[in-house]
């Protein structure tokens, strides 16, 4: 079996033992969603079609280069599944089916095709989708470094772009929120897995995409005003506002800021059904409280009250820099004074992170090494969810008593070992630091600030090394990718940026591992990154022969397409 595409249709091409009868099977009842209806059909001597209802109507329509005889429906007591006949089958040439999909139609699904696709050859096809992700992957060229950093870098840079998922036809035509067909001259994409993407994969998508960037804002908007005026979230937190506030600091204006701020402004402020949970006691009293139990079970679902706190004050000041731009200084105000909510459930008895009851105790059934599903905590233990204030580092830090405490901290984080407890998303450790899932990816970066970045990349460098070709076949993961988010994780940290702060647009600068990295932005400003030394320790950073002061480059300062040295010991 051989597949390739283009960006609306596949194609397919089967190749038979000598003799054996031309079939394929069509399985429409499965999906990763349930599927709530199915159909197909044949239309005419080649040609065949239809659809899976799970999550969205996907049409198809394909055209086979062997006659369809029939296509019989076989099932036992348990699955259906569709089998698909073809005729001449003492030809020995292999089956190829070309297959136009849509979100519109079957009439659509087959515009796609015949547009796309239906006049080329399985070598053309293939060639022009190799130059399309060429095209894409040759925006960060790199040189030094080894062959396994290379190839696990443009293997992490290709995965970093598999999503979000065009749902727009050729034409423009889309299904909207509500059902209807409907075509607003952009590109119609699915919402970004925002928890946890937002943090780094939104905003490489930005830096090499930007056009892309900006028809996802119009998708998500256009959703949010079709679904009760609220922006979407997805799964944890509010997250979108860090998308839109970053992506347009940026430089990426191709889109209606106010329409979006509007959406992001009632997820702020207005408690309701589409917007943030426990929104309401969250403004009230600048935290949400948790259930007073104990013996809580890992998988048991309560509120996450200490990670949705502490990411809804990194919202607020993420909705707040929009407020800034289109002079709304009322809201920004208000905004920017939540953004310290943050600090509210730190506990400076334990130095960690804690859940409060309604009466504003703290949970006393608290152990920090034991992993929660939304207890206190999304996906994580105490010790995963430290240091999360990437818009105030210096206010973060002053919560302890000293710099020598803080360090103290993060030293335990990545000794004090795994307890031993299994816990679905919870893989790849160093000590209690957790990689395989993304609430503690920006920990590290916390060293920099007590003036130990040298410890910062000795985790990083570990991190890299250990934990992105994993396996007997060297392809696997410590975690979950989260749609690009761990992906883009190693992208930056290999060339030696990061988005501390996603909202802001700028880069905390670390030691990368290739000795020069060549960055096409994505309006075609080329700015160059050049290693000098094999340290750990950053001992000057220099942009265009000036000094840089501190640990970070504005994104404006990489548009003048400079270079940028970092020099080591």
């Amino acid at each position: 079996m051989e597949l390739t595409t283009t960006l609306r249709c596949g194609f397919h091409r089967y190749t038979y033992p000598k003799g054996a009868d031309k079939k394929l099977i069509a399985d429409m009842t499965r999906s990763n969603n349930r599927v709530k209806d199915w159909g197909i059909q044949k239309v005419d001597e080649y040609t065949f079609s239809g659809f899976q209802d799970a999550e969205g109507k996907m049409y198809f329509y394909a055209v086979s280069n062997y006659p369809v005889e029939d296509i019989r429906q076989v099932k036992d007591d348990q699955h259906e599944i569709s089998l698909v006949n073809f005729g001449e089958n003492r030809q020995e040439d292999p089956l190829e089916l070309k297959i136009g999909f849509s979100f519109v139609s079957t009439e659509n699904a087959k515009m796609n095709l015949e547009a796309e696709m239906l006049n080329k050859s399985f070598e053309e096809v293939r060639e022009e989708a190799d130059k399309e992700w060429n095209s894409l992957l040759s925006k960060i060229k790199v040189s030094g470094g080894s062959e396994r950093e290379k190839g696990i870098f443009y293997s992490t840079l290709y995965r970093s772009f598999l999503w979000p998922a065009l749902r727009s036809d050729i034409n423009g035509d889309f299904t909207d929120e509500t059902g209807e067909v409907t075509n607003e001259g952009f590109r119609y994409y699915t919402n970004p897995s925002f928890w946890d993407d937002y943090r780094n994969k939104l905003v490489l998508l930005a830096m090499l995409s930007p056009d892309v960037t900006a028809d996802i804002i119009k998708s998500i908007t256009d959703k949010g005003e079709k679904r009760g005026g609220y922006m979407p979230t997805f799964f944890h937190g509010d997250h979108a506002s860090v998308f839109v506030a970053g992506s347009y600091l940026r430089g990426i204006t191709d889109f209606d800021l106010e329409r979006a701020y509007k959406l992001l402004l009632k997820n702020a402020t207005v408690p309701g059904r589409g917007g943030r949970p426990y929104l309401d006691e969250y403004i009230e009293r600048g935290w949400i409280a948790e259930k007073d139990t104990t013996n809580v079970p890992t998988w048991d679902e309560y509120k996450a009250a200490v990670t949705k706190t502490v990411e809804y004050a990194y919202d607020d000041y993420a909705t707040a820099l929009i407020a800034k731009e289109l002079g709304d200084e009322e809201h920004y105000t208000l905004l920017m004074g939540r953004s310290n909510n943050y600090k509210n459930l730190f506990d400076p008895s334990t130095c960690f992170w804690r859940g409060k009851i309604d009466n504003g105790n703290w949970i006393e059934d608290f152990d920090p090494y034991y992993p929660y599903f939304a207890y206190m905590y999304r996906e994580a233990n105490a010790w995963q969810s430290l240091f999360f204030a990437p818009h105030d580092p210096e206010g973060m830090i002053a919560l302890y008593p000293s710099h020598r405490a803080v360090e103290q901290k993060l030293d335990s984080l990545f000794t004090e070992p795994w307890r031993g407890y299994e816990a679905h998303n919870m893989t790849g450790f160093i000590g209690n630091y957790c990689h395989g899932n993304q609430p503690s990816h920006s920990i590290p970066y916390t060293y920099y600030f007590i003036d130990r970045q040298e410890k910062a990349q000795c985790v990083l460098d570990s991190i890299m090394d250990r934990f992105y070709d994993m396996g007997a076949e060297k392809l696997a993961y410590a975690g979950m990718d989260d749609a690009g988010e761990m992906s883009a994780w190693y992208v930056f940290n290999a060339i030696g940026l990061y988005t501390y702060s996603p909202a802001d647009p700028e880069y905390i600068i670390s030691v990368p591992l290739f000795d020069e990295v060549k960055f096409s932005l994505g309006k075609g400003k080329e700015f160059t990154i050049r290693k000098e030394g094999s340290g750990k320790k950053i001992r000057q950073i220099r942009y265009g022969n000036e000094p840089i002061e501190g640990w970070f480059i504005q994104h404006n300062q990489l548009l003048q397409g400079k270079e940028l040295v970092i020099s080591t010991e």
